[in-house]
């Protein structure tokens, strides 16, 4: 596997690690373990189209570590998914698990292709055949798959049905995600958003006094930004640029969140919002705000547009949107990083809340799964905060020793086999 450090998204998570594993107590060979997946699965998915003709996609599973237990990860279709990405996700889900207190290891899946392309038949037939393929590594108590970027609640009903299908009866804990009727948890959907919220307020109380007027920018209106947008003015806290990928809306004075969100289902695009300025993507990561919140695609903020920033803190919405490179120009600049692996452990703890639920076949109310939620990421974010005062690290390096100390101490204890 090692021209998977031919991946920049890997050789980047890689060396995250690397910087983040250097004092801690971890033996060298285990430290090489870590530092590769044990298990990677690439996969070919032929699918008939809606005009006869036979079209082959690329599929991935990958899983990095199941030290604490079954692995835990999205499934993503996007025209960017590559191997060298899927495992850069599935170890930082080692990391993120292990952090939140979750008995799961890291895993993460995609395929590669641009979805809006497909019809709904089609998306139907490439999700059982990428579901059939990948057949032989997931299980309730293997790997559970989930939505991701570019897939939904739907698609992950049809990965339920096609293995259920496979087994002879209904296994609604083989993945999470899921609509509710077929076993899925209350809140699943709203979790990551509501998640990432809950870590902005405390963040912003911690770091920046809760003072009024304190302004945030969210680049990414899909699942994740939309929810967070609406708990953020719920909890009282001004949301001023939202964008999609068409581009953006700019109001210094606060937006109407749920306007857009009526504008996006009649129109599929936050531009047509009339009650802000338009801008670019790129327009909003560089406005001036408090807070900005990168919750769309990885590697958004780079060395070419880190020194443009002009916020006091990033809350990292989506995975991976800083580049090693840009986290330093950050760093130097003063601005404080809230890392993915804390800041979007919402949906991961909600999808662990949802297995739990399908298990025992008993289910929650919404207001037990928030009230979980919002403790747990409290609980974390407290827990990463106190480390990083008490060794004087970033928050980033702090959430990474303290995810990679959980899975060390729990292989060390486990042993090697045979």
């Amino acid at each position: 596997m090692q021209n998977l450090l031919d991946s920049p998204a890997y050789s980047e998570a890689v060396m995250q690690f690397d910087r983040a594993s250097e004092g801690l107590i971890i033996e060298e060979g285990l430290r090489d373990r870590f530092r590769f997946p044990q298990r990677a699965l690439a996969v070919s998915c032929p699918v008939r189209m809606d005009n006869g003709e036979l079209k082959v996609f690329s599929g991935y599973r990958v899983q990095h570590n199941h030290t604490l237990g079954p692995c835990k990860g999205g499934v993503r279709y996007h025209p960017e998914v590559d191997l060298g990405e899927v495992a850069a996700l599935a170890m930082n889900m080692t990391w993120k698990a292990a952090l939140a207190g979750l008995p799961f290891g890291g895993a993460k899946g995609g395929v590669t292709v641009e979805p809006s392309s497909l019809s709904q038949a089609e998306k139907e037939r490439l999700t059982r055949r990428y579901t059939a393929e990948i057949l032989p590594v997931i299980g309730p108590n293997k790997d559970i798959p989930a939505p991701d970027m570019g897939t939904n609640p739907q698609i992950i009903s049809w990965m339920m049905d096609t293995y259920s299908m496979t087994q002879g009866y209904t296994v609604p804990s083989i993945v999470t995600g899921k609509p509710t009727i077929l076993g899925g948890s209350a809140g699943r959907e709203e979790a990551t958003g509501y998640g990432v919220a809950y870590v902005t307020r405390d963040s912003i109380k911690k770091y920046l006094q809760y003072r009024d007027g304190v302004s945030v920018a969210i680049q990414g209106f899909g699942n994740v930004g939309s929810y967070t947008a609406l708990k953020l003015k719920e909890i009282g806290i001004k949301v001023i640029a939202v964008s999609d990928v068409k581009g953006g809306v700019f109001n210094p004075n606060g937006l109407e969140i749920e306007e857009i969100l009526e504008a996006v289902k009649e129109t599929g695009t936050v531009t047509e919002w009339n009650g802000g300025e338009k801008i670019t993507n790129e327009e909003l990561l560089t406005l001036e705000c408090d807070v900005l919140i990168p919750a769309a695609l990885g590697r958004v903020i780079t060395n070419r547009n880190a020194s443009e920033l002009k916020c006091q803190m990033v809350v990292e919405g989506a995975n991976s949107p800083i580049t090693a490179e840009g986290d330093d120009i950050l760093r130097e600049m003063g601005i404080t990083v809230i890392p993915d692996l804390l800041a979007n452990a919402g949906g991961l703890i909600v999808s662990y809340f949802e297995w739990v639920q399908g298990l025992q076949e008993y289910f929650w109310p919404s207001d037990t799964v928030f009230a979980e939620l919002k403790k747990k990421m409290e609980s974390t974010f407290e827990k990463v905060v106190d480390f990083s005062e008490k060794e004087e690290i970033s928050l980033r390096l702090a959430a990474l020793k303290l995810g990679i100390e959980q899975v060390a101490e729990a292989r060390k204890l486990r042993g090697l086999y045979p």
